[in-house]
């Protein structure tokens, strides 16, 4: 190989892959890199034919091999992995299957709850995933609401009747990105009662037992990759998931969403009782369509106020204090990017409700991890 040849293959290397979020040469996507005078010919191999990513990386490779010094033109010549190359990448990115999030894992996972339905709690975990993004972290969000699924077109994935869908190689499934978050909901996979494959506006009509499994696969069987935080969007209530849950993850921590109203905030303080049964540990209360401020100065508090203050209050009577981390205005910017699949923590940052959910996320990140008792996944003889 020329040293031409040579630079130009390091640099493609580094390219990475948009879904796996690793480098090329790592996942031995490189085929090879011939250089004929300065031209040169690069060869790569995707994962599977029709690869959502095939333009883009056939992009970033193009511009990372003309990036080389003395470089003239390049051709890019594009194949798909053997059966056996796919195995043995599958090999590599999972060596066993298991419960990747389990204690020994230092990805921290939150499970964003809530008692009861409508309080927001998937607009404020679509923001927080996002919010945490923007922060440098690496983020996986999984869409454990079954039955009222609805964090695909909260991120924009789901637009113009279609949704995006998992790329499958092999046993793995790289679920889609959006806004730098990893994320996977059942409504990926569902289709209209028309058959016209339109995915996601079906309905789900499962018991306890294909909650659980769901739940399961969603954990063990997509590949995240390495990740700083998994958040789960929690059904409302203390059902099935949250009881699945608490015995896959009862290491994970629980973010209480709760609005200002009474009828809301005595059921909320339930679900993080029903966590702590499993083990998990309450983090913090968020108080969702708080009092907002009118253009004229005046506060509107719709749905009253002290909601989030009487959940905490309640929920650190055991003697483990659970601070309001976070009293989100009423904002129609929250209500209507939610509706067009732009988070507000990027289509309005400066709105008041987005400027707090940054601030959630902020003093989340900032939260002491507890990993006493977790056995770490380091070798002091090395």
């Amino acid at each position: 190989m020329t040293d031409l040849a040579a630079r130009v293959r390091d640099a493609v290397g580094q390219v990475s892959d948009p879904e796996l979020r690793r480098p090329l040469a790592e996942l031995d996507m490189v085929r090879g890199v011939e250089a004929d005078g300065a031209d040169v010919r690069v060869g790569i191999a995707l994962t599977i034919v029709g690869c959502p990513a095939a333009d883009r990386i056939e992009a970033d490779v193009r511009r990372a091999a003309e990036s080389v010094e003395g470089v003239g033109a390049v051709a890019i010549d594009v194949g798909v992995m053997t059966p056996a190359e796919r195995q043995a990448l599958t090999a590599r990115l999972r060596p066993a299957r298991g419960m990747p999030f389990g204690p020994d894992s230092l990805t921290r996972v939150i499970a964003v709850t809530s008692g009861k339905g409508g309080v927001g709690k998937s607009t404020v975990t679509a923001n927080l995933a996002v919010a945490l993004a923007q922060r440098g972290l690496a983020v996986g969000l999984v869409d454990a609401d079954v039955h009222g699924f609805s964090i695909p077109p909260l991120l924009g994935l789901a637009k113009d009747g279609v949704v995006a869908q998992p790329t499958r190689v092999d046993q793995l499934m790289l679920p889609p990105v959006a806004h730098g978050v990893k994320a996977i909901s059942i409504g990926m996979f569902l289709q209209t009662g028309d058959g016209a494959g339109t995915a996601g506006t079906g309905a789900v009509a499962w018991r306890g037992p294909m909650l659980h499994r769901t739940v399961q696969q969603f954990l063990t069987d997509v590949y995240f990759g390495d990740l700083d935080v998994l958040l789960l969007d929690m059904p409302p209530g203390t059902g099935d998931v949250a009881i699945s849950v608490g015995q896959l993850l009862p290491h994970a921590e629980v973010l209480v969403v709760t609005t200002p109203q009474a009828a809301a905030s005595d059921v909320a303080v339930r679900s993080g009782l029903v966590a702590r049964q499993t083990g998990q540990r309450v983090i913090g209360v968020v108080e969702n369509m708080a009092a907002m401020t009118l253009p004229d100065g005046t506060v509107m508090d719709l749905f009253g106020a002290g909601g989030g203050a009487e959940v905490a209050a309640a929920l650190s009577a055991d003697g483990e204090d659970v601070p309001v981390l976070a009293s989100i205005p009423l904002s129609p910017a929250l209500r209507a990017s939610g509706d067009a699949g732009d988070p507000v923590v990027v289509a309005h940052p400066d709105d008041p409700a987005a400027r707090e959910i940054a601030l959630l996320a902020e003093r989340v990140a900032a939260q002491p991890r507890r990993l006493a008792g977790r056995r770490l996944p380091v070798n002091p003889a090395r």
